[in-house]
């Protein structure tokens, strides 16, 4: 107890700072003192018994659209690096999707739904394979990290991608697909949206993705050495948290143009369901640390399971 009143009382300020940037004046976080210390301190303090100087440790945080995960991935950074001095990479799975050019050959090669990103398959999984065995290097080369902007839907040019010139001691990859396993086949026949049962009739889409993620998926994940997961309390709410994600997004983008209506959002997250729906089952048992969110997007308990 006596560390985490150490730890917060040094880095409270940074993250009180970090919460309010990402609050509008409709939605704003409530027991903020409570989350840092309760939830979010006793995470890092776990983290860095796992770390080691000598080698690269890398902590998937992974949850539905909206949990957070971005915002709990960035206050854990903040606090391993302020607090326990650690040479932290913050990174998501976002970062990687392929391009718009090669989704759209993607989907003419092997389904229409395949142009939009989001499913395994519309990652590129060898950039992030090379790029995490390039950091886990012992003789460490500097490398870049690509960017993706949603804003537009494509990956920036190369020029404005992150410089990584120093090893990091830990890497917290965060995505909404991270450690996902694969169904078995027979629970792809039934569609569970109507997206799935108008526009993929045949299961090419869903045979695609779960494909990937039984073969190629596979072998990223377990380069992960544990797992925090963002469990949401249904995907009804997931649905709900990704509309106030769009909401926030109009607030602060130069693109306010390309933002989705809500219309827009539920058949986006369409495209997620089937795999969020099946993580939720799934890294429930098998996650690091598991923290089970409210209805009111706060986390009401964490569980410590390795």
């Amino acid at each position: 107890m006596q560390l985490v009143d150490k730890c917060f009382s040094k880095v409270k300020d940074d993250c009180l700072n970090y919460i309010s940037s990402q609050e509008t004046e409709s939605e704003k976080f409530r027991n903020k003192n409570k989350l840092i210390k309760s939830f979010l301190i006793p995470q890092c303090i776990w983290i860095a018994k796992k770390a080691n100087k000598k080698k690269t440790l890398i902590i998937g945080v992974a949850g539905g659209q909206g949990t957070g995960k971005t915002t709990i991935s960035t206050i854990i950074t903040l606090i391993l690096k302020k607090y326990f001095k650690f040479n932290v990479l913050n990174i998501s799975i976002d970062d990687f999707y392929k391009s718009r050019k090669k989704r759209s050959i993607l989907s003419k090669r092997i389904h229409p739904l395949l142009k939009t990103r989001g499913v395994p398959g519309t990652h590129d999984i060898e950039m992030i394979n090379l790029f995490f065995k390039s950091l886990k290097r012992q003789k460490f080369k500097k490398t870049n990290l690509p960017k993706f902007q949603k804003s537009i839907d494509d990956r920036l040019p190369k020029s404005k991608w992150q410089n990584i010139n120093i090893k990091p001691e830990v890497i917290i990859f965060e995505g909404w697909c991270v450690g996902a396993k694969p169904q078995s086949s027979y629970l792809l026949k039934e569609p569970i949206n109507s997206l799935e049962k108008n526009e993929d009739k045949n299961l090419i889409w869903r045979k695609y993705f779960n494909d990937m993620l039984k073969k190629k998926y596979k072998n990223t994940f377990s380069m992960i050495d544990h797992i925090i997961f963002m469990k949401a309390p249904s995907f009804r709410m997931v649905l709900k948290w990704r509309m106030i994600q769009e909401k926030k997004l109009k607030n602060k983008s130069n693109y306010k143009k390309k933002i989705m209506s809500n219309s827009q959002v539920k058949r986006f997250v369409m495209f997620y369901q089937r795999i969020t729906t099946q993580m939720i089952k799934d890294l429930t048992k098998s996650a690091s640390i598991v923290m089970l969110l409210n209805n009111h997007h706060e986390i009401k308990k964490i569980f410590f399971k390795k």
